[in-house]
């Protein structure tokens, strides 16, 4: 995988000691009751709702946290949250996609322009960055749950359009609309995945100098901090070197 995974690996793995648990699980809760409001209150017959349920497990939110984010949807007069996404350009010209949920789009937009053009981007026009992805659905299981070659053959016979294999798991994708689909072929096979989503994944990939990628790891860092962001995309890659600095730190 390109820079995008590189740098969510290592951020995942930096996760405890970079950012606050509540944090992480106010994000979550906020997509689980978003879901819930969308569709029903149950994630067997709401594939979005099961996908962020399915994402809070995987960061080990506690049942009472998540059952509390679904009863949420339900209450009258709640917050109503928006589904917005900007596009822009980090240093080095890097496409950077963000999805927010968010109960003011004026707030958001404000705080996300300016976390770019502090941190040497700009904001773009929507579509102006898209085009340099693809939209798939994601779907992630352990890595020993299978070998790579029957989670390739699964894959296949499942619909998938690739599988990627290796020590830290099993990443497959498929066409977006076929995401739960695909998803219960393999489940029926291999159990409950890690995790299934819909992301934007870059058609290529484009690295930057040291500098330039510490100055976009920040920007990318402030975006995915903001309270109304939920997803952070872009398509740069991570020299070797940037990596065994962010690793190291």
């Amino acid at each position: 995988m390109a820079g995008h995974s590189q740098f969510k690996n290592i951020m995942h793995r930096k996760g405890a000691q970079d950012k606050k648990r509540s944090k992480i699980f106010s994000k979550l809760a906020k997509e689980i009751t978003v879901a819930a409001k969308l569709g029903l209150p149950d994630p067997a017959f709401n594939p979005r709702l099961r996908s962020a349920i399915l994402a809070a497990r995987a960061e080990n939110m506690p049942r009472d946290n998540i059952e509390r984010a679904v009863k949420k949807s339900a209450d009258q007069g709640g917050e109503n949250y928006e589904e917005v996404r900007y596009e822009g350009f980090g240093p080095g010209g890097v496409g950077v996609i963000v999805e927010s949920l968010t109960d003011n789009r004026n707030r958001t937009a404000s705080s996300v322009r300016s976390l770019f053009t502090k941190n040497g981007g700009n904001l773009g026009e929507t579509g102006s960055v898209s085009f340099m992805f693809t939209r798939l659905g994601q779907i992630d299981f352990a890595a020993d749950v299978a070998d790579a070659d029957t989670m390739l053959e699964a894959a296949i016979e499942a619909g998938a359009e690739d599988c990627v294999s290796g020590e830290e798991g099993h990443e497959l994708f498929c066409e977006a609309e076929a995401l739960h689909e695909v998803a219960r072929a393999l489940e029926a096979k291999f159990g409950e995945p890690k995790s299934t989503k819909i992301i934007w994944k870059p058609q290529n990939a484009i690295e930057v100098d040291d500098e330039k990628a510490e100055s976009l790891v920040k920007l990318l860092e402030a975006l995915d901090d903001d309270d109304d962001v939920q997803q952070v995309y872009s398509n740069f890659e991570l020299s070797d070197s940037m990596m065994e600095k962010m690793s190291a730190s």
